[in-house]
């Protein structure tokens, strides 16, 4: 079931991405070699409740931190640890927040310190992706348009979508319908409606487009070892066209 939000529960869930915004910028600055990911986790927390919300990651199926630290050929939902970041490595930091019952969801892919010509062509390339499957996320488009323009742009680069990580509604659940998918066809699934709001997130392999899940259960790695780039922002889709709630300022 799509749940459709009113303008005031759209300035909600804006006023908990520009908080969410805010705390990952802060966590960004302090990438850097030699970091602990459980300490960028710690920070992500304290900032998180001096903003006034909650991390709604952690406990969420089971997840035990309220941020996930995603390193090279992880794609997604690591969890942070002991584990220091070195030079090269290829970060993804996936962060969410719980405010006045609405939720706020958003990623990003840094180098820490300097990283390979591959590894910034692939975070250029997922970026880039992310903002035409956004621009593609107007009232009367199809989900298949954003899945198109998020795939088509991303093989030409010589990138492949990893296909089993999608994009998701969101509101007062942080996952809710609609899925969005990151491969599609134009004019292909549900109409897209104003009002809607919805999480956007490419997820892109440098190799293979297959992912194994860790004994975990949570952290999803290439199979072949390809680093992985993710970005991810929360849209509401208006009269206006698409609008950020999780833009960094």
């Amino acid at each position: 079931m799509i749940w459709l939000k009113s303008e005031k529960e759209i300035e909600t869930m804006a006023e908990a991405g520009k908080k969410l915004a805010r705390v990952l910028k802060q966590v960004q600055e302090k990438v850097r070699p030699g970091v602990k990911t459980e300490d960028l986790n710690q920070l992500a927390e304290k900032l998180i409740a001096a903003e006034g919300g909650k991390p709604n990651f952690k406990n969420y199926q089971g997840f035990p931190a309220a941020l996930c630290t995603a390193v090279n050929e992880v794609a997604v939902h690591q969890m942070p640890g002991e584990y220091r970041l070195q030079s090269g490595d290829l970060l993804s930091l996936d962060l969410g927040l719980e405010y006045r019952g609405f939720q706020a969801d958003m990623a990003v892919t840094i180098g820490v310190g300097p990283v390979s010509s591959l590894a910034q062509k692939l975070m250029a390339v997922t970026r880039e992706a992310l903002y035409r499957g956004i621009e593609a996320a107007r009232a009367g488009n199809h989900l298949g348009d954003i899945g198109w323009a998020i795939e088509n742009y991303v093989a030409r680069q010589g990138f492949g979508v990893i296909k089993e990580l999608t994009g998701h509604g969101i509101g007062r659940k942080l996952h809710e319908d609609p899925t969005i998918f990151n491969f599609g066809e134009k004019g292909k699934g549900l109409v897209i409606s104003s009002n809607l709001v919805i999480c956007i997130e490419p997820i892109i392999s440098a190799g293979s487009t297959r992912v194994e899940q860790g004994e975990d259960g949570f952290n999803y790695r290439s199979i072949d070892g390809s680093l992985t780039a993710h970005f991810e922002h929360m849209v509401a889709v208006t009269s206006q066209g698409p609008q950020i709630l999780t833009a960094q300022l």
